[in-house]
Order: C-alpha cells, then sequence, then structure tokens
C-alpha cells in the first residue's frame, strides 16, 4: 500500500479512524506528562536506546523528544489520522530522525528483520490482534533485537479484574479508541516467542484512588539470537 512519511508531512488512508477519541486523548496524554509523571516513564522507558527504532503505535509522538542520540533513525508506525499528523509535527521538532507512517500493528509496512528495537508504549491494549501483532514484531526485528515497552492491564485484584472485564465487555473500547483494560502484555509477550528482560510493575498514578487503568508494567524483552531459536 502506499506511504507517505514527516518529510512530506502527507498522509494516507486510515487503518484506524477515532477522530474525537483521538483529540481526548492528545490533550490528556500532554498533561499527563508532568502531572502523572509519564516525562519520566518515557525517559526510562527509551534510555540506552541505539541504531534503528521501529515505534508501533506512536500515538501523538510524545516519546520522540525523548529518544538517545545513540539513535540513528526512529520509523513511528501510527494508523489514526488526526494522532499521525500530531506525530508528523512532533517529528520536525525531534533532535534524531523520525519517519512517521501509516500502518497497522497486524500488517508492518516494513521489511523483515531490518530493526535494532521496537519501542511499544501504550498500545497493545488496542491492538485488534495481539498474536499477530506481537509476530510482525518479532518479524521486523534483527535476531536478539531489543524490545522497550509501556503498558497498561490487568491488576489489582479479583474485584477490579472483574471490573475490568466487565468494561472491556460493554463500554469502554468504544469509548476509548479500542482499548482494552484486561489485557495481560507480560503473558501476550512471552506466548509470542519473546525473551522477557527486567521489567516493574507500576500504578498511574502513584498516588490518589486506584483506577481500571493504573496497572501498568515498564521493561524489557528481546526476539532471541537466532542460535537460540534454531534449538
Amino acid at each position: 500500500m502506499p506511504l507517505r512519511s514527516a518529510s512530506s508531512g502527507k498522509v494516507s488512508r486510515d487503518a484506524v479512524h477515532h477522530p474525537l477519541f483521538a483529540r481526548y486523548y492528545a490533550r490528556i496524554s500532554v498533561t499527563a506528562e508532568t502531572r502523572l509523571g509519564m516525562g519520566d516513564v518515557r525517559d526510562r522507558l527509551l534510555a540506552g536506546l541505539s541504531g534503528r527504532v521501529i515505534e508501533i503505535g506512536a500515538g501523538n509522538g510524545l516519546n520522540f523528544a525523548h529518544y538517545p542520540s545513540a539513535v540513528s533513525e526512529v520509523v513511528a508506525i501510527e494508523p489514526e489520522r488526526v494522532l499521525r499528523q500530531l506525530a508528523v509535527e512532533a517529528a520536525l521538532r525531534s533532535d534524531v530522525p523520525v519517519d512517521v507512517v501509516p500502518g497497522a500493528a497486524e500488517a508492518l509496512p516494513v521489511k523483515s528483520e531490518a530493526f535494532d528495537a521496537a519501542v511499544v508504549s501504550l498500545v497493545l491494549c488496542s491492538v485488534r490482534d495481539v498474536p499477530r501483532a506481537l509476530a510482525e514484531l518479532r518479524r521486523v526485528l534483527r535476531p536478539g533485537g531489543a524490545v522497550r515497552f509501556f503498558e497498561h492491564g490487568k491488576g489489582g485484584g479479583r474485584a477490579m479484574t472483574y471490573t475490568q472485564r466487565g468494561l472491556d465487555r460493554t463500554v469502554w473500547p468504544r469509548l476509548n479508541g479500542g482499548c482494552h483494560l484486561a489485557r495481560d502484555p507480560i503473558a501476550a509477550l512471552r506466548d509470542a516467542g519473546f525473551e522477557l528482560g527486567p521489567y516493574q510493575r507500576l500504578l498511574m498514578p502513584e498516588r490518589g484512588p486506584r483506577l481500571p487503568t493504573s496497572y501498568c508494567v515498564l521493561g524489557t524483552a528481546r526476539r532471541p539470537p537466532l542460535t537460540e531459536q534454531a534449538r
């Protein structure tokens, strides 16, 4: 399918279209940078990355300002038009080269084994097919390539899990751009064949009421090297 990049400032037909949610998300995500400490989380998420990086579900591009200078290129995939245009604008302000392109996580428009690292940040909750999206992530990473993830998912005990599942079956995905509350990103990465590295459970916000979206995990994984895959 035809793709356009940040260099032209143009975007093509959308894989996802949630214009009202996109505008709402763009506002609250900027507020969360300071009020919820998301800026610090992004620094931790991206610290130490280098080489070519693919970011899946780049949203409005808030990660771009946090990439270290050792990153030679970021290819940022964003399927939603409103968010993608905001990401294009953020890419133009970035200190590292960022190419924003349309595309879906389940069918990434890039070559196999083309990237040294991949970033997924608050995206596995909303992809339509998690196993397929993670299989695509494995395909585009070189053997041994790193995955950095920050995701929210199920947590908080039986009552909260029941609440999350109930919301997932009813209004939550419709009101929040396809987001699901009760998914398990750690289990999904493991089931997709990634080797999990260190990860940490976080509460967002750290203080205050526990919300269905509060249960987060920040960590690393990798695509196994070929010698290990062949065993």
